[in-house]
């Protein structure tokens, strides 16, 4: 049976491996350096198993070998966010990372799809294509998928909803410039902007914005953990199962809008392959200007990496 490895064993690591479990999608092995870090938090998981309900394995090690033939891998290890920190200041600290882990990934792995939930996800999505040389389609990264999830649940607080009958869409970069696209969000079908004023879905939106930074200075020494490992099991859900589920996700570009050199979230059809088609939904002239400029800042940061 196919299975999905996480390398780190982190907050994010680790629940995403309880979120997998809960979902009942597939076995999941952990890796993490850290000796018995990943096997005592996985024996943890799995004693909670008769009262869960879980039926799937969950497992640790210290060795990458054994991430051998699985049919996704998540990228968890590296820096996290202190407070007053922007995700971009660990590019510095997480790049050296990625570029160790994604030539041995490809080798041990290389017909899985690889997530990247390291910090910041768009350049490292694009540095670990560049540096695995597996394809595009193949290597995707958390951005879009969580702030539209915190998208969704702050529409679904502004309207007193269940959060079930939300729909987001924010694509871009993931950070202060990410490009939330209020006439793609609908409540049960209706777009949004036939249920809220222009002011309260921009207030919306700025919070949308402001939300990772929100929980690091809150929390003080831990970035966000929760949201980020339920995205990563929808995506191993929609992997393992060839859902073809619609997420926006960072991913490499090769001429959408444009832009080459550089990885920023769009929606995507994701299955058992990966990515089986990148969608381009209608921009407006500030809003292609903004993507555009993110992925100069992306394509600079991945570009320096290399010097």
């Amino acid at each position: 049976m196919a299975w999905v490895s996480i390398v780190g064993g982190g907050n994010v690591g680790a629940n995403a491996a309880f979120f997998i479990a809960e979902k009942g999608v597939t076995d999941v092995h952990v890796v993490d350096i850290q000796p018995g870090v990943s096997r005592g938090k996985m024996l943890d998981i799995m004693e909670a198993a008769p009262i869960r309900r879980y039926r799937n394995t969950l497992t640790g090690s210290e060795s990458l070998d054994d991430i051998t033939g699985s049919r996704l891998v998540v990228v968890a290890a590296g820096a996290i966010r202190a407070p007053g920190m922007r995700r971009e200041d660990l590019f510095t600290r997480n790049a050296g990372l990625i570029r160790s882990l994604a030539p041995q990934i490809a080798a041990r792995a290389p017909e899985s799809t690889v997530v990247i939930a390291t910090e910041p996800v768009d350049s490292l999505t694009a540095l670990f294509v560049r540096e695995s040389g597996m394809p595009r389609t193949r290597v995707i990264g958390l951005g879009g998928i969580l702030d539209s999830t915190r998208l969704r649940a702050l529409i679904a607080r502004e309207l007193d909803v269940s959060m079930e009958i939300v729909t987001a869409m924010v694509i871009g970069r993931h950070s202060d410039d990410m490009i939330c696209l209020p006439r793609y969000c609908s409540v049960s079908g209706v777009p949004l902007p036939h249920l809220l004023t222009p002011e309260r879905i921009s207030a919306i939106v700025e919070e949308t914005r402001t939300a990772g930074d929100l929980v690091v200075e809150m929390a003080k020494r831990s970035s966000s953990y929760y949201a980020p490992s339920a995205a990563v099991a929808e995506l191993a859900d929609a992997v393992h199962m060839n859902l073809h589920r619609i997420f926006p996700v960072s991913v490499a570009l090769d001429g959408e809008y444009g832009v080459h050199d550089a990885a920023l979230s769009l929606p995507v059809v994701i299955g058992e392959t990966g990515v089986s088609r990148i969608l381009t939904p209608v921009l407006t002239p500030e809003e292609t200007a903004v993507f555009v400029e993110s992925a100069r800042k992306v394509s600079a940061a991945v570009k320096g990496a290399a010097a």
